[in-house]
Formats: C-alpha cells, structure tokens, sequence
C-alpha cells in the first residue's frame, strides 16, 4: 500500500514534520525540509456545534443531509471531529433530532467517524432569566434518568455529553446515573451554589460547558459558582474565543486559572454562522442578528445567541486575547477535547490521519487552512 506524505511545521517546535500515511493512520512521522512555511496540526475537535452555513440541528424538519452539510463546511475550516448540539426541547423533540443524527451517521462511514456522540446541552438548567440564556423557558425541566434513557433508545445510545445545572436536588443521583452509562457530564447554564457545583463534581461532573457565558449579568463577588468551577481542578472548562463572549482580559484569566491541561476552545456556532451579516430566525434565540463584526445577538437586545465563527478563528482569537502560543491554543482545540471524545485529535504514530495544514502570521484573524485530509483523504 502506498504511502501519502503530509509535509508542514510543527507549532511545538518549529521543525517542518513529514507525516506518513497508510490505509488511513499516521504511518510515521519523520523530519523534513526545513524551508517549509506551512503549518501542520491534527484537525480540530469542538465539543459544541449547534449548527453552520444556514443549517441547524435544532430546527424542525432537520434531515440527515442538513447534517452532513454542517460537517463538509466545517471541515473546509478544519474541523475533523464535532459534537453536534442539541439544546433545550420538549423531549419528543430531542429524540427525533438525535434519531435523524444517528441516520446521518448511517448513511456515511466519514460522517460517522466525524460526530463520535451527541452533545445535548439541556433541559435540565436554571430556569432564571440570565443563566438560561438562549434556551426556551417553557421546556425548562427538572432530570430525568428514565427521559434520558428514552432519548439512548432514540438514537442507538449515541448521546455522549450532557449540559445540566446543578441547582436541583435530585442532580447529583442523575449525574452519577450518567456516569454509569459512559456519559460526560458538563456543568452549564447554572445559578447553583458552590456547594451543588461540588456535589456535582463529586458525583462524577468532568467538564464547566463554555465557563463565564449562560450566567446571570451580576454575581456575588466571591463564593460563586464560576470561582468554585475555575478552582476545582477535577473540571476541564470549555471557551468561547470569539472575541464576543469573554472580553480578552476574562479570557486570559480563565485560562491562566484552570491551566493549559483543563482548558478546551469549543465555536457554539450556530446556523448563522459563515452567513452574511443579517436578520435570521434560528431555534436558538428565535429571531437573531448577526453583525458585521460577527457578533450574534437576539435581535434587539444585548443577549448573545451562540456564536458565529468556527473554531479555527476561537484558536487564532486565543492567541490575541489570551496570549497564548499557537500549540497551547492548538492544543485547546485538539487533543485536549480529544480526550472527552475517545482520544481524538493527536498528532502521533497510529492515530488516525485527520490533519490540517495551514498558514497563519500573528495577528491575524484565522487560519488560513489550504489542505484538510480526514482519514487519509484530501477533502479540501
């Protein structure tokens, strides 16, 4: 079987890397030439995608074509692995999204390699105005083992994440019913003491889902769950780099406090995303607008509605705003989320060949990716 040969500059060391690849896994990894201006990365890992390029996981009459139509303009911005995201919803409604996921999955070996799971963030959060965010009100509940359970046989048991708030008294008996099934438990979209936050935790919570954003506009200065969060080191923190939800200096804090080892970039992106600036109605918010500067907000108000631009922007934004090295901010995007998801996104001997190559310069807004090979395969 012959080899193919993907040539680029590590962001650890600056040394230009040949990465072989055979029958679709990184065959070998040797030393190349040095004159290489290009960089080469595992593709990227978001724990969090509601939707992209018009299409939405949450919206009505979702099909499996909608899904692959999310993952293939992901994948042109380097994307290789995502978790789409299912929010708040009558529990009919949860079931049939994730059961037209799993048909998507079906339908395409690629696809199916791409989602590993269903992230469903809801319904079991805070019911206040501020913490709930975008999430509708009326489908706000407390959990339930035996709902869940309903949503695995929905789906052939492919929910593997869940956002709750731990607020309610029966979250932690959940939590550990979660954990029981192989499922990741993420804290979000809470108003809950820092006692429920540890309780959470001890009951097998690993993950805070974009930490700082889905809380109420003022909190007491300390305790409060964000503090209680960022000092657990049990809890890995997801990011949203977009430059609109942590202002750069929140950003930078952030991560200086859960460390460079529990701390994950995830995009939220949602429909709008890789739109033109506008007016859209989307499941999230309902009536948003996009701004030209790529903030997305419930139209006439402050409140953000997801975000709007893919991951591989939230990494160049993290270098800007939190002065973060290209690796670490790589390394937030890839194997870090790759460890809640099977061990995705590393770049070693053996692993599957899902790589990036691409140019970036500091300051700039984005990578400039030129070359996405998923499983071996150049797809862009």
């Amino acid at each position: 079987m012959t080899a193919t040969v993907l040539s680029g500059r590590d962001p650890v060391t600056g040394r230009t890397l040949n990465v072989s690849i055979t029958g679709g896994r990184i065959a070998a990894i040797a030393t190349g030439d040095e004159t290489e201006a290009a960089w080469i990365a595992p593709g990227l890992v978001d724990l969090q995608v509601n939707g992209y390029g018009g299409h939405d996981f949450n919206s009505d009459g979702l099909t499996p074509g909608a899904v692959a139509a999310v993952f293939a303009a992901l994948r042109d911005r380097g994307t290789t692995t995502f978790l789409p995201t299912l929010i708040t919803a009558a529990e009919e409604t949860i079931a049939d999204r994730a059961r037209t996921i799993q048909a998507a999955r079906d339908a395409d070996p690629v696809l199916a390699d791409a989602i590993p799971c269903i992230h469903v963030e809801g319904p079991h959060l805070s019911p206040r105005d501020g913490p709930r965010g975008a999430h509708p009100a009326t489908h706000i509940r407390p959990p339930d083992l035996a709902e869940f359970d309903r949503w695995q046989a929905a789906c052939g048991n492919l929910i593997g994440m869940v956002t709750l708030s731990p607020h309610d008294p029966g979250a932690p008996d959940y939590i550990r019913g979660l954990v029981d099934r192989r499922v990741q438990v993420a804290i979000g979209h809470t108003d809950a003491t820092p006692k429920q936050i540890s309780a959470a935790v001890d009951a097998g919570a690993t993950l805070s889902t974009h930490l700082g954003n889905g809380a109420a506009a003022t909190l007491p200065r300390h305790p409060n769950f964000i503090w209680t969060q960022l000092a657990d080191d049990r809890l890995t923190a997801t990011f949203i780099a977009d430059g609109h939800h942590l202002p750069a200096d929140v950003l930078k804090a952030m991560i200086r406090a859960k460390g460079l080892d529990r701390a994950v970039l995830v995009s939220d992106v949602a429909a709008p995303g890789g739109q033109p600036p506008g007016l859209y109605d989307q499941p999230i918010g309902g009536r948003v607008e996009l701004s030209a500067d790529g903030r997305l907000a419930m139209a006439g108000t402050p409140y953000l509605a997801g975000a709007a631009v893919p991951l591989s922007v939230g990494i160049a934004t993290a270098v800007r705003d939190a002065g973060v090295s290209l690796a670490d901010a790589l390394r937030m995007a890839t194997d870090n989320p790759g460890r809640f998801v099977g061990n995705r996104g590393i770049m070693t001997v053996g692993a599957p060949a899902d790589l990036i190559r691409f140019t970036w310069h500091p300051g700039a807004t984005d990578l400039d990716i030129d070359m996405v090979l998923v499983g071996g395969r150049e797809v862009s």
